[in-house]
């Protein structure tokens, strides 16, 4: 009977030690697996906020550039009031005349009629019907195809007559560079034309427009996508470019959705202002930094 409980108690004590052992490679097991699930955990914690900080640094660059392109297209003088014509002044007479108070009482009258008369002007705006809808339309499907009806337009009346120039090759190569969005423009520093090398001179000089061909102080210069060459461009030239230049950037803005914090009119009026700008440009006007 002893003998038995000895083989019962030893066979026990086998079961009790596979249990324990069992149960110390299920601990280290799940012990591990725990560590190896936070580690993982951690890792994908530390890639998130990565993430996170690189789009909140992407959205204050794209912010920054919005506010800015804003400030740009709205950027437009007021209006100065008529000034009134200054009255109750003395007119000089030569000695010896006397001064006739009906004659002068007549002509300030005159002058307060004359101010009177002056009209009080504000800037209007009126919104075509046609127009708007092709831009509505283009919204809700925002392209960069030139033959949409929207570009379509645009291209013909303000694109092409302000990147028409004598040049008509680099005319197109510009026009081609902006549209793909790889054409550069960085000042250059005058220097002597015996200086300027031959291949500077083939595409302009500091005192010669490469678009224009005509002898200009030229105080920029352009790239065109991976071109080693550097063609010096006109301060007219240059206006006529960079006009061009922020309408596509603005409608690029749109097409890729980083204008939700405007309505549809807001975008269409900013539109509005930079063709403004465009017309504005190839008739000659252009703003040139001193």
């Amino acid at each position: 009977e002893l003998k038995l409980k000895d083989e019962e108690c030893e066979r026990l004590s086998k079961v009790r030690d596979q249990l324990g052992q069992e149960l110390e490679e299920l601990t280290a097991s799940l012990f591990e697996e725990a560590h190896k699930m936070v580690k993982e955990a951690n890792v994908k914690q530390a890639a998130a906020e990565k993430q996170l900080k690189e789009a909140q640094g992407k959205i204050d660059v794209l912010q920054a550039e919005v506010a800015a392109l804003k400030t740009l297209v709205l950027s437009t003088s007021p209006t100065s009031p008529t000034k009134e014509f200054q009255s109750g002044g003395r007119t000089p007479f030569k000695k010896g005349h006397a001064r006739n108070k009906s004659t002068s009482s007549a002509m300030g009258g005159s002058h307060q009629d004359l101010t009177m008369m002056q009209p009080i002007v504000k800037d209007c705006k009126e919104a075509d019907l046609s127009l708007y809808n092709d831009f509505r339309s283009w919204k809700d499907e925002p392209t960069m195809d030139r033959t949409c009806p929207f570009l379509d337009k645009i291209y013909r009346e303000d694109i092409f007559p302000c990147l028409t120039f004598s040049k008509s090759e680099l005319a197109s190569a510009v026009l081609e560079a902006v549209e793909n969005n790889t054409l550069s423009i960085e000042p250059v520093g005058l220097q002597p034309v015996r200086f300027v090398k031959a291949s500077a001179v083939e595409c302009g000089g500091p005192k010669k427009c490469a678009l224009s061909g005509q002898s200009k102080s030229c105080k920029h210069r352009i790239k065109l996508g991976d071109s080693s060459s550097y063609y010096y461009i006109s301060p007219f030239c240059r206006y006529r470019i960079t006009s061009v230049c922020n309408f596509f950037t603005y409608i690029r803005y749109i097409q890729q959705g980083l204008l939700k914090q405007q309505d549809v009119d807001q975008m269409f009026w900013e539109v509005m202002q930079l063709r403004r700008e465009m017309s504005l440009a190839k008739l000659g006007y252009y703003k040139e930094e001193l």
